[in-house]
């Protein structure tokens, strides 16, 4: 049966993301058991994120007066990470998640194609046939025709709850005035943020201030613990396009030609029936910061390398625990020459373009470090755990605008202009780099940071201020703010590999003890955005709109305070039975 038969049988997205698994968990926790129903919601201690341990917090609170043992699993920035998107080592968890300029990020999210891979490919478990549909429907369609699908994904979302978006916070920095112009022609979280500033006269370093020290202990851009959205390594590796303003425009590539559908209908594009053919053509002459040249053979080898990075000398494929879910829309790249490649791809524009965003890899430095850790034996590694792809000593070598020089471990990181970079290049009208160093510099938190820029002992905060800290910024003309959009979310994940909580009901349940206008009000001090969907306001169908609670599970209760008997009600529809002293009781 196609897919489209399949949805045609009646079987919509929303429907049956609501069902999965819940006869056979049902009939689990029916079964009379007398032990109380714990869990465990993993986190980042205070110093990390204060938001997500109080939300955390928060959560742990309500779920106990409603009869649930709950304790809270304290870990760093990469041990999280690591449990959640390495070895699935969780029962919920609360966390930022990195999502992406486009909704397609929910393909890689949720698509049972990764449920049992690393890295933010599908950390949750998420499986469901129809669910899958849509997702890869909106992968393959354009226009209109997308919207549907993925307004379809966002209702199921709303309901299945694999994880649910809390808010979306307000991005906020603080700059030295006078210093550099032209901090809002780009967002602090991507390339574009720290290329085409204007310094002023005699000022040819940029000092950037971050309160998380990853980066200046691991640059491997394939890392899932030690990334999150990727700032330095855009920084260091130029991708085929550059996104920018939700736009992607050619960038490493000079230009690309995606021709129309070779299907005769939409549908069956959307079937996958069709492929598109992709013409792109690189500028000539670029390097690598190791001088070697940039050519097609590069691009080929990245899109081949993320689909298994084990280059095929392991028992079994092991693909990139990052831009994974990117990359797949790729099929084939054929070589035209050393700089023209043909691709042909199984989605529409948008989700072809946005393959092309993922760094481009040199296959000289790469393939030699397949050699090297195929002789000592470490294809044996986990996907996701292989010292390729997790390593801390990879060379970090690209063609980005600007260059590794120097690393101090949780202390700074340097980079250094490319002087080869094609932005430079007289009639290349692209933002450039316009500094000779950007150095970032580890500093222990928000409060300090703005102090530090207040004395002049750096230019800017790359890290987001969290939103405690924003009264502390002083009214001086020496500072200036700013103020950005954000594209990620907070979330509370469910591990729905494990019963109870592949039981959807139960997920919900448990949803509705979030109280997302209190804690943006009360954890943000407002500089967030309460949301049922993880998506920009162009993409949420009116029926998901926020108009003063989450539409689907909205909190149960009011003005902050839980209503414990009607979320009981919730729990013991979803099959648990509570005993005389008020434990949530459940045999699974």
């Amino acid at each position: 049966m196609s897919r489209r038969s399949f949805l045609a049988a009646g079987v919509t997205g929303a429907t049956l993301a609501t069902s999965g698994c819940i006869d056979r968990v049902q009939s689990v926790v029916d079964q009379g058991g007398d032990e109380q129903f714990s869990l465990s919601i993993t986190t980042v201690p205070a110093d990390a994120d204060r938001q997500n341990v109080r939300i955390a917090r928060r959560l742990e609170a309500n779920l106990e007066k409603v009869g649930i043992d709950v304790s809270l699993d304290m870990r760093s920035q990469s041990e999280l990470l690591e449990a959640v998107l390495i070895e699935h080592d969780f029962d919920c968890y609360v966390g930022r998640h990195p999502a992406d300029y486009d909704p397609d990020f929910l393909y890689e999210a949720l698509h049972s194609t990764y449920a049992n891979e690393a890295g933010w490919q599908n950390p949750f478990g998420f499986t469901n046939m129809a669910f899958d549909t849509h997702l890869e429907h909106q992968r393959r369609t354009d226009g209109d025709e997308r919207k549907r699908h993925v307004e379809a994904v966002l209702t199921g979302l709303a309901r299945a709850k694999p994880f649910d978006p809390i808010c979306i916070p307000e991005e906020h920095r603080v700059a030295r005035a006078n210093r550099f112009d032209g901090w809002d022609e780009g967002h602090l979280a991507t390339r574009h943020g720290y290329l085409g500033l204007e310094p002023a006269a005699g000022v040819d370093r940029l000092h950037a201030l971050v309160t998380d020290s990853r980066i200046t202990r691991n640059l491997n851009p394939l890392s899932a613990t030690f990334r999150n959205r990727g700032t330095t390594i855009d920084l260091l590796y130029d991708s085929l396009g550059t996104e920018h303003g939700g736009d992607v425009q050619p960038w490493l590539a000079e230009s690309w030609d995606i021709a129309e559908t070779t299907a005769e209908s939409d549908s069956e594009m959307a079937d996958g029936e069709a492929t598109r053919t992709v013409t792109v053509t690189l500028r000539e002459g670029c390097h690598f910061h190791d001088g070697e040249p940039v050519t097609a053979a590069d691009v080929a080898f990245t899109y081949k390398f993320l689909n298994d990075t084990s280059w095929g000398r392991a028992p079994v494929r092991s693909p990139a625990p990052r831009y994974r879910g990117r990359a797949d829309v790729i099929e084939t790249v054929s070589i035209d020459g050393d700089y023209e490649v043909t691709i042909t791809a199984s989605g529409g524009r948008e989700a072809i373009e946005r393959a092309f965003t993922v760094p481009v890899l040199p296959r000289h430095v790469w393939l030699e470090l397949i050699d090297q850790h195929a002789t000592g034996g470490d294809f044996t590694a986990p996907q996701g755990r292989w010292a390729v792809v997790s390593g801390d000593n990879i060379p970090p070598i690209g063609s980005g605008p600007f260059e590794f020089e120097s690393r101090s471990e949780d202390e700074s990181l340097v980079l250094t202009r490319f002087e080869d970079h094609f932005t430079l290049r007289d009639g290349v009208d692209l933002p450039e780099p316009t500094v000779d160093e950007v150095r970032f510099s580890v500093d222990p938190s928000s409060n300090s940071s703005i102090t530090r820029i207040e004395d002049g002992g750096a230019d800017v905060t790359a890290t987001m201020l969290s939103p405690h800290s924003l009264p502390r910024v002083p009214d001086s003309s020496d500072l200036e703010r700013l103020r950005s959009p954000s594209r990620t979310f907070y979330h509370l994940g469910f591990n729905v590999r494990n019963a109870p909580f592949s039981n959807p009901h139960v997920r919900r349940a448990i949803t509705q003890l979030i109280d997302k206008e209190g804690i943006v009000t009360d954890v943000f001090y407002g500089n967030a955005t309460p949301v049922a969907t993880p998506v920009s306001d162009e993409w949420v169908p009116e029926r998901l709109q926020w108009d003063g609670d989450d539409p689907v599970t909205p909190f149960a209760g009011a003005d902050g305070d839980l209503n414990v008997e009607a979320a009981k009600v919730a729990f013991e529809r979803a099959g648990f039975r509570y005993d005389d002293n008020g434990r949530l009781l459940g045999g699974y």
